[in-house]
């Protein structure tokens, strides 16, 4: 009788009221401790502060999510941001951003020690042959219950999301046009059609491209100047998941400025892939690889400095046309879009990380230990298990 009463008020129990406190010791958690990249990173916010505790409601989230892939920058640390921001402004963003990204800068600049120290780790690409497919595996489930719960059973956001999962996943990037036309779409859809008057607002669609202009100046100086500019325009003419990033890297750090051999930058790469909190923290890896840790300090503030501005310049206007049709069909669009690009980004990924059948096996498997519901698996215990089987793997 009280084990029954007692689970009765277990279960009718409401969960803690949302603070900054508490969201600040959240994503010191997550920056530590949360694997998979931006896409399985955002499921987690969602799965955590959305379906678990309630700090938000679905309609905030998504219109992180749809800020976060129509705004310059990586996806999961904007979406973080943009979180902190609807609980204290521009100071809440910065107290989520600093425990999100902290943790993974101190973790990948000693590992960037130890690297540069014994020349090289193959240590991390033995890791990351088994790492990577469960990684996927995390990425599959988080794509899967974003559709669902984005989409629900709307056939014209379904199919808004198909196509720019096709699209995705056939060019190999994140097209931002794509999310900006399906946002435009969705205004018009879901707002009431064609508008006879011009909105207020509307010319703010030019502010990333207006803004991103004044990093151009950052190139001028010595070398870390340099770099600054370098790192700072990556993260602010490239949209969606922090991977989108890559291609601009590498032409940077390995064809023009020489500062990376090939392996080096696949090194980076891989760190960035398998260390917790946002893909990007490789360009961390990177900046430290070409100036110590001042150049780590430098590449790391470069990265994810236009990333804020990003969130609290236009927040404000944001939030003010939050109830407005035309931004809440807008929104519609661009997060139905953005849950198709994370589909076909996980595509792209597999083609990247699965090579041969062993590689799929430990996919299937990390897959079906997630999917099962007898024994919950934490995300980074299997992630450290599949990084203890690549390692015995490849020693075998």
């Amino acid at each position: 009788m009280n084990t029954e009463a007692y689970s009765e008020v277990v279960e009718v129990a409401p969960h803690p009221e949302r603070t900054m406190r508490g969201l600040f010791f959240y994503f010191l958690r997550l920056g530590s401790w949360g694997f998979g990249g931006p896409i399985a990173l955002a499921g987690y916010m969602r799965r955590d502060l959305v379906e678990q505790r309630g700090w938000y409601s679905e309609a905030e989230y998504q219109q992180g999510l749809a800020v976060a892939q129509t705004m310059p920058g990586p996806l999961a640390a904007q979406l973080a941001m943009w979180l902190g921001y609807l609980q204290r402004g521009a100071l809440g963003a910065l107290l989520v951003a600093l425990p999100f990204v902290v943790p993974p800068f101190l973790i990948v600049t000693a590992v960037a020690v130890l690297y540069a120290h014994y020349q090289g780790l193959s240590a991390v690409q033995d890791t990351f042959f088994a790492v990577g497919p469960a990684v996927l595996a995390i990425i599959a489930i988080a794509a899967t219950k974003l559709a669902r719960s984005t989409n629900k059973n709307d056939p014209v956001l379904w199919l808004l999301a198909g196509a720019i999962c096709a699209a995705t996943a056939v060019s190999g990037s994140e097209i931002v046009w794509l999310f900006i036309g399906a946002g435009v779409f969705g205004a018009l859809y879901y707002g009431g059609g064609l508008p006879r008057v011009r909105l207020p607002g509307v010319g703010s669609a030019s502010l990333p491209l207006a803004s991103v202009k004044g990093f151009a100046w950052l190139g001028a100086g010595g070398s870390l100047g340099t770099m600054a500019g370098f790192f700072a325009k990556a993260s602010a003419f490239t949209f969606g998941s922090g991977l989108a990033m890559v291609p601009f890297l590498h032409q940077g750090l390995v064809s023009d400025h020489h500062w990376l051999t090939e392996r080096q930058f696949t090194d980076a790469v891989a760190m960035g892939l398998i260390s917790p909190g946002p893909v990007v923290i490789m360009g961390t890896f990177a900046g430290y690889l070409v100036a110590g840790i001042a150049g780590a300090v430098v590449a790391t503030v470069a990265v994810f400095g236009p990333t804020y501005l990003f969130v609290v310049v236009p927040g404000r206007l944001f939030r003010r046309f939050e109830r407005h049709p035309r931004l809440q069909g807008f929104v519609k669009g661009a997060t139905a879009a953005a849950a198709g690009a994370i589909a076909g980004a996980a595509i792209v990924i597999g083609r990247q990380t699965i090579h041969g059948w062993l590689a799929a096996l430990i996919g299937v498997a990390a897959l079906a230990l997630l999917v099962q519901k007898r024994v919950k698996v934490p995300e980074p215990a299997l992630v450290v298990a599949a990084a203890l089987v690549g390692l015995a793997l490849r020693h075998h």
